[in-house]
């Protein structure tokens, strides 16, 4: 089994920048993709961004070029830099892990005030 951990949420003020971490642990055998996806309340869940074993970013379109995401693959960890946050990014968000099954982390909060 692979348990994922995030951090870095938190409050910030409109246009300033976040770094959200992921760690997955556990029963590790090959992860293959991992990525960020976030949920407002009221809204569905959407793709952030997701990075594969080989590099390849791809990011949602609420990213705008914003976001950056990167990879530490020896140490299974994931990382998000959010630059000029706006209050839309408003939510909670997600770390995924994908090996033959995916993997959620419970989730970090992210609240950007204007």
């Amino acid at each position: 089994q692979v348990q994922l951990v995030e951090s870095g949420g938190g409050l910030v003020q409109a246009g300033g920048s976040l770094r959200l971490s992921c760690a997955a642990s556990g029963n590790i055998f090959k992860i293959n993709a991992m990525g960020w996806y976030r949920q407002a309340p009221g809204k569905q869940r959407e793709l952030v961004a997701r990075i594969t074993s080989g590099g390849s970013p791809n990011y949602g379109d609420s990213a705008k070029g914003r976001f950056s995401i990167s990879r530490g693959t020896a140490k299974n960890t994931v990382y998000l830099q959010m630059n000029n946050l706006k209050p839309e990014d408003t939510a909670v968000y997600y770390c995924k892990a994908e090996e033959i099954t995916s993997y959620w982390g419970p989730g970090t909060q992210v609240t950007v005030s204007s």
